[in-house]
């Protein structure tokens, strides 16, 4: 595992014990963002860096997700 101190800025993440769906993202030393909210973090919490692939997923899925409820709408 990783500190977030360790992890170089806009690379994705994950908080070891937090819902899968949160995905956040470096914004500077001492903060991320969670979509567009910045929040304060220490610089020794844990974090999972995510791949490429896994953020990929992710934006897949949230894509995937918006595009279902918009084409539920016109139904």
């Amino acid at each position: 595992m990783t500190t977030f101190q360790e992890l170089p800025i806009g690379k994705y993440f994950q908080i070891p014990g937090m819902n899968a769906r949160y995905v956040y993202r470096k914004a500077s030393s001492s903060h991320c963002s969670l979509g567009v909210a910045l929040q304060p973090i220490r610089h020794g919490t844990e974090v999972i860096p995510l791949t490429s692939t896994e953020v990929a997923d992710y934006f897949a899925d949230k894509f995937t997700a918006k595009f279902d409820f918009l084409k539920s709408l016109q139904q």
